[in-house]
């Protein structure tokens, strides 16, 4: 009987070949988008689980309230980790000091490399259960070692053996290789960490660390700290152990409320961030999203099947009617139609399969994943089979239960009639469709007027020809006037200075300062930048006051350059030529520039001091000759840089380029959104088309009859496509409110946005309504074409 069902299923796909690839490549669609959201969800939740001890780590954070606003931080003082091993050890297994992951020089011969990497505490490999190739995971014990990861191995060494091997970091410290690790996976936060050195390696040469450490300077948070509780405790227990832990030795901390608290490894991914009244956001709501939108493209696929089912039941009420006449049972009847539901479903798996595969190197590509298809794993299969199951039963139910209803006396008599509201479920069905493709359409608008809108922004200097490199080694810092004169001389580049840190970041804010008419309540901070003499000149910086450093004046030793913000933040009127103290030393502001934009493009652009100091530097700016090729400019810059710093290899970075990667995450997101919306439409047009199809079929003999009385193409066109383009402006209607109310929700959490205009809402309805009319049209017209004397002579 069962294969009898599938026989008969066979054969009218077959018959209605136009129909079956609607309804199969319809639900493919639908479920390869379901499948790679899944895929996708399934790598979000489940970041960072390589690691055994996943539900026991934690970063060490700390909480307060600055002036008003909530704040969280992850910048940690060096004592804090001393004192939750001695003073509360019973609560933890590891406490792990952390450097920030950053670019490094490896070097092995005449092999060169930038790697990012960090120092860590000797237990990190074990609280990180890193999966050793060679050597052990207490290869950091000894303060002269370093272990790599799979990859850096092989590009240093090639086949050969490599512990024991004595490699150089950044030309200066030799170091043994003690351990080789696998690399870590792509969706783990430690992803960068290509290799691991000692911290105590990093306390020993670097002086300001060996100071912060001897000299237990609770105020100075430069460090990442990571910490692994014991297995009979909980987070929620420490946090309250731990949160004044900070205000014992710094008191005054207690005018911010400050705490100390852990965030566990199971939140990084996904809750990333805080707003300044204290609520947790992050992935998590986009986690959401795209759970939703791949629900709902499978419901419009599954809306499709049924509309189409549904519509050609007067096709095949006869045959009803004969089978109910001769004996079939209604049982039978839902068992056939479902077994012509689960066959198009089992194709539509199959054809889906195929569409994933070929889709994943893009949608990898744009979502910055490493997904893959998981072929043996049998939950994947579990859920493929049990996830096709579910949607053939949810896409045949309606059909097989409303075609198996019909009475053979009426069929068969004639006088059955679908009656005049048939029609409805499947006009609120293609509402729903085309309600969920427009509200896709405006959120995908929106999202990218977004990520326009900050792109827009004035960033205060030039960013065109600028590129940095990296001061990794000690040469650069030796060497560098003389690196700087050879440079200039070679034509390459225009200017050259240092600066603390790049102009498209600002990792340093102080507090400390003190300036006239300051309230002495007030708590401030401030973005800090140490430039030498030719920074501005080297970005581009715009003066509004003032004037910039100079080597005439011997006395900018103790200068200061501010932005617009902080002379706002300061309630100064005219600051030039006035005395700024840090931490008690004195400091004249010279100049004030329009604001550089040198964190999120998004926020506002914080209050920030640019001072002279050459030993802060960590990065060298270079202005490229614009009368040369930037390919000829930086053929002649490398030829410098490898006269004066050959143990380094040359990396610099475009800082246009490291701008534009502000934008990533929102970009994904953009992209990702109108892929998939893109695929909601056509899902919807291609069950319109199938609708249009068949009412164009059905209404064969009224069409000649109007032809025959003189109505035009024109005519006939307009009559076909009235009823659905009423349907999508319905959904427009419904669209409009829903997308602003949730989008103007997901805006909120940029301080620096745009605005929802009407006209967006009015375009998206407009590209809905010439989509449908494009789709609708051509079955209108092909059946408005169609000679009379045929489909009358026929009918």
């Amino acid at each position: 009987m069962i294969r009898n069902y599938f026989k008969i299923a066979f054969r009218n796909l077959l018959k209605y070949k136009g129909y079956s690839f609607i309804n199969i490549f319809g639900l493919a669609t639908g479920m390869a988008v379901a499948m790679l959201i899944g895929l996708w969800l399934w790598d979000e939740l489940s970041y960072d689980k390589y690691h055994k001890n996943y539900n026991l780590i934690a970063k060490v954070m700390q909480r307060g309230i600055f002036n008003g606003d909530f704040g969280v931080g992850g910048h940690m003082p060096l004592p804090l980790g001393n004192e939750l091993r001695t003073v509360y050890g019973t609560d933890f297994t590891h406490v792990i000091m952390s450097s920030w992951t950053n670019e490094h020089i490896l070097a092995y011969g005449e092999k060169k490399f930038t790697k990012k990497g960090n120092y860590l505490s000797p237990e990190a490999p074990e609280m990180f259960s890193l999966n050793m190739l060679k050597g052990t995971r207490a290869g950091l014990k000894d303060p002269s070692s370093i272990l790599l990861s799979e990859s850096v191995a092989l590009a240093l060494f090639d086949d050969t053996d490599p512990i024991g091997k004595i490699i150089k970091i950044d030309n200066k410290l030799n170091v043994k290789v003690t351990g080789v690790y696998e690399d870590l996976p792509y969706n783990t936060d430690f992803r960068d960490m290509t290799f691991i050195a000692p911290w105590d390696l990093y306390v020993s040469t670097e002086s300001w660390v060996k100071r912060a450490q001897d000299n237990a300077e609770w105020n100075n948070n430069s460090w990442q700290m990571l910490a692994q509780i014991a297995p009979n405790t909980d987070f929620k227990a420490i946090n309250e152990k731990i949160k004044n832990v900070k205000i014992k030795h710094v008191p005054e901390m207690a005018t911010f409320k400050n705490e100390v608290f852990l965030h566990p490894m199971s939140q990084w991914h996904l809750y990333t961030g805080w707003d300044k009244t204290g609520e947790v956001d992050g992935r998590i709501q986009y986690v959401w999203l795209f759970g939703i939108i791949g629900i709902f493209v499978l419901l419009l696929a599954c809306i499709n099947f049924m509309n189409l089912s549904t519509a050609r039941s007067e096709k095949r009420a006869k045959e009803v009617g004969i089978r109910k006449a001769v004996g079939s049972v209604r049982s039978q009847l839902i068992s056939q139609f479902f077994s012509e539901s689960l066959l198009v479903v089992a194709l539509a798996f199959v054809v889906s399969l195929l569409l994933v595969l070929l889709s994943l190197p893009l949608f990898n590509e744009v979502a910055d994943k490493k997904l893959s298809l998981l072929w043996e794993n049998p939950v994947f299969w579990l859920a493929g089979v049990g996830f096709s199951l579910i949607t053939g039963l949810i896409a045949g139910s309606y059909p097989a239960l409303y075609l198996s209803s019909f009475q053979p006396v009426k069929v068969l008599k004639g006088t059955f009639r679908v009656g005049r509201f048939a029609s409805v479920p499947r006009k609120v069905l293609v509402v729903v469709q085309f309600t969920v493709s427009v509200t896709l359409i405006i959120g995908t608008s929106i999202v990218f007027r977004q990520i326009q809108h900050a792109k827009n922004r004035p960033i205060g200097y030039d960013r065109n020809g600028l590129i940095t490199v990296t001061m990794n080694t000690p040469e650069l810092y030796r060497d560098y006037n003389v690196l700087r004169d050879a440079l200039l001389a070679s034509g390459g580049a225009i200017e050259m200075s240092t600066s603390s840190t790049a102009a498209t970041n600002l990792n340093s804010h102080n507090g400390g300062f003190d300036w006239e008419g300051k309230d002495p309540n007030f708590k401030d901070s401030f973005g800090t930048i140490a430039v030498t003499h030719d920074f501005g000149k080297t970005v581009g910086w715009q003066f509004v006051q003032g004037r910039d450093f100079s080597r005439k004046f011997s006395t900018d030793s103790s200068g200061m350059v501010l932005n617009e913000t902080a002379v706002r933040y300061m309630g100064l009127k005219n600051p030039v030529g006035k005395i700024m103290k840090w931490n008690g030393k004195p400091f004249q502001i010279v100049g004030v520039v329009k604001d550089m934009l040198m964190g999120s493009p998004f926020e506002p652009v914080y209050q920030t001091v640019f001072m002279m100091d050459y030993n802060w530097a960590g990065v060298i700016n270079i202005k490229l000759n614009p009368a040369l090729s930037a390919g000829e400019s930086l053929k002649k810059i490398e030829a410098v840089f490898q006269k004066f710093n050959p143990g380094s290899p040359f990396d610099y970075k475009f800082s246009d380029q490291e701008y534009e990667r502000k934008f990533l995450a929102e970009e994904r997101i953009g992209q990702l959104a109108s892929i998939f919306a893109a695929l909601a439409i056509f899902i919807s047009c291609l069950g319109l088309f199938g609708l249009a199809s068949f009412v164009a079929e059905q209404r064969t003999k009224e069409i000649g009859i109007r032809k025959v009385l003189g109505a035009t193409v024109t005519n006939l066109w307009g009559l076909l496509s009235k009823d659905f383009v009423l349907l999508v402006i319905i959904s427009c209607l419904i669209a409009a409110p829903i997308a602003w109310y949730f989008l103007s929700d997901w805006l909120k959490k940029y301080e620096y946005r745009t605005e929802i205009s009407w006209w967006i809402f009015v375009a998206a309805a407009a590209g809905a309504l010439t989509i449908t009319l494009l789709t609708v049209s051509f079955q209108a017209i092909k059946a408005a074409l169609m000679n009379p004397v045929k489909s009358l002579k026929s009918e």
